[in-house]
């Protein structure tokens, strides 16, 4: 059994007691209690601890508590996901676009700056509005989160994961760019394929050593080839 600091009081006492004697509803209840953080620190306690901990409803409403949301439906491709809810980062507004749409307009009507929009939406310019249906907006103020509904959405365009607030309630359709799990996954690791020129495996490898992030597996693909550049030349 390894034992660890805790920021959470109440895994520091389950510590004190040997944790295999602790029944599965007992963790739950407490694990229940706890932050995203501390859920992946109990998870490496030992075997019983971290199949409570990686339960998906647990990660769920520990994610959900500190935002008030009411309900989060869909589930992430990453387990990233669940790690990166302390700030509003995680999060972002659904914009259907209309023909008079700008991203200047845009900005103004949500108060939030041009250069945020094209982050969160993997533009390079402002043309590339017009090849696309929707826009993720960023969330600004977490007000607009308290019991509210958001939907676990890979985005094709911006090539992200993040919990989508549509403003109307749900949306009327899954928008075009929007990929379900298993396809979303795939189309990630064939652009990352032709972004690396390398095979399906390689892609595959680097996306899983960035826990699924493909940022991430593009920035430890090139790291891997200035390493051998260098190596090359000593």
């Amino acid at each position: 059994m390894r034992y660890y600091q805790s920021s959470s009081p109440l895994v520091s006492l389950l510590l004190w007691f040997n944790p295999i004697i602790i029944c599965k509803d007992i963790l739950r209840t407490i694990f229940e209690k706890l932050p995203v953080a501390d859920l992946a620190r109990s998870a490496c306690v030992c075997t019983l601890w971290s199949s409570v901990a990686s339960d998906r409803e647990i990660h769920a409403r520990a994610f959900m508590a500190p935002w008030k949301l009411k309900r989060l439906i869909g589930n992430p491709t990453s387990p990233t996901f669940w790690r990166d809810n302390n700030t509003l980062t995680r999060f972002a507004i659904s914009h259907p676009l209309a023909r008079a749409d700008t991203l200047a307009s845009l900005a103004l009507n949500y108060s939030v700056q041009v250069t945020d929009i094209k982050r969160l939406n993997n533009m390079m310019s402002d043309h590339g509005i017009h090849s696309r249906d929707r826009l993720l907006i960023p969330v600004n103020t977490p007000d607009i989160l308290i019991d509210a509904t958001c939907y676990v959405e890979l985005d094709a365009h911006a090539k992200r994961e993040v919990a989508v607030l549509y403003l109307n309630g749900s949306p009327d359709k899954m928008p075009a760019n929007v990929l379900p799990s298993e396809r979303g996954k795939r189309r990630v690791i064939e652009s990352l394929r032709r972004s690396m020129h390398v095979d399906d495996a390689t892609a595959q490898y680097y996306l899983s050593v960035s826990d699924g992030d493909p940022r991430g597996a593009l920035l430890e693909f090139s790291k891997d080839v200035n390493w051998e550049r260098q190596m090359r030349l000593t």
